[in-house]
């Protein structure tokens, strides 16, 4: 009887712990996202070489599949651009704008009170993936958001992109009704190899892994501490770009690049079905790449000057100043409730230990009553 008394305990404390280890299981262990596109691990992946545009090896590059926030590299071109041209300035200082305010997802919480420089837009646009700074970018550049997409498109064209490649918003995220933002790996190259060859400064910006938004702000505003979301920023060596995405049906995906031994690479993994999935395949195709791109060319002695005025090294890295943060950790993405399911875990551990608890005291109970009786008797 004694025996007995134990089996619902232990089978009770098993079933309590196995779903204690669910509900605290890394994503790649859950079921994907119902309605998602992404596969596992990827829908397209692709690495080129970043110097001539050579393609080094693909898989499925051709499918559709959702950029999400790495879009934001092409508002990023687009931009630069338009700084190259004279139109804008990266000095400029923006008035906030209740439309751009009004933004979700991962932002840094603009105020229409505020202003700031176009350049600290960016960097909030690409460290911290900031949707409402992206969408302020595009009002000041083109005039409206929608007149900023046009010229993304515009740019998509030029590039020679397939005709599956349509932008719809300057941020990635999905709209309420309606399809998306849409390209593909193979496409998706074209954009970070032109946007490298063009503007190499834009590395400044995609290398950066930690910045403060806001650093001389006063009541009722407070500095906002932004952090890259790219996690082989820090973890992979020479790795200084570029750009992640991810909302629930899109997946996640990344255009990362990195330079090594004069020779740098592409590589875009797009619609993976978890970070962990998406992560391995950028190491492993960026890895692939690194070995197979060509060597820049050697530069000429100081003294001798590029024939033309050319510049012999127009991919060389900004070098990015020596960053005293933490290495970066990976981002929650916008949409995941990671804090639900720690509140879930912890849930299940109270009510074992107080039915634990309950337990003991009232066999403790059962056994003086016990003796009292014998007592008695």
């Amino acid at each position: 009887m004694h025996a007995f008394s134990r089996t619902p305990f232990r089978f009770s404390a098993l079933a309590a712990l196995a779903l204690a280890a669910v509900l605290a299981a890394p994503a790649p262990l859950r079921a994907a996202t119902p309605g998602s596109i992404a596969e596992d691990p990827y829908v397209g992946a692709i690495v080129v070489d970043a110097r001539t545009g050579e393609v080094l090896r693909e898989d499925r590059a051709g499918r559709p599949a959702y950029p999400a926030s790495m879009l934001k590299l092409m508002n990023l071109y687009v931009t630069l651009d338009a700084v190259s041209a004279g139109r804008v300035a990266l000095s400029d200082v923006v008035p906030v704008t209740r439309a751009a305010a009004s933004i979700g997802g991962s932002q840094v919480y603009l105020d229409p009170r505020e202003s700031f420089p176009l350049s600290e837009l960016v960097y909030a646009m690409m460290i911290q993936s900031a949707n409402d700074a992206a969408y302020l970018v595009a009002e000041h550049v083109a005039g409206s958001a929608s007149a900023f997409v046009d010229l993304m498109n515009q740019k998509a064209r030029d590039l020679g992109l397939s005709p599956v490649t349509r932008f719809v918003s300057p941020h990635g995220l999905p709209p309420k009704d309606g399809r998306p933002d849409i390209t593909t790996a193979a496409d998706f190259a074209k954009v970070c190899v032109g946007l490298l060859r063009d503007h190499p400064e834009a590395l400044e910006y995609t290398s950066a892994t930690y910045r403060q938004f806001r650093p001389d702000a006063r009541p009722p505003f407070s500095p906002f501490d932004m952090r890259t979301h790219n996690p082989l920023l820090g973890s992979f060596p020479g790795c200084d770009g570029l750009k992640t995405g991810y909302f629930s049906r899109a997946g996640y995906s990344i255009a990362v690049t990195a330079s090594r031994d004069g020779r740098r690479a592409i590589a875009v993994v797009l619609g993976s079905a978890s970070k962990a999935s998406r992560n391995d395949a950028a190491r492993s195709w960026l890895e692939y790449g690194l070995a197979r791109a060509s060597a820049a060319p050697a530069a000429p002695p100081p003294d001798v000057a590029p024939a033309n005025g050319d510049n012999p090294s127009v991919l060389a890295v900004v070098e990015e100043p020596a960053d005293d943060s933490t290495a970066p950790a990976e981002e929650p993405a916008p949409e995941k409730k990671g804090g639900f399911a720690k509140f879930l875990v912890w849930t299940v551990v109270l009510l074992l230990v107080g039915w634990i608890v309950l337990k003991v005291v009232k066999r403790r109970l059962l056994v003086s009553r016990n003796a009292n009786v014998h007592v008695r008797k």
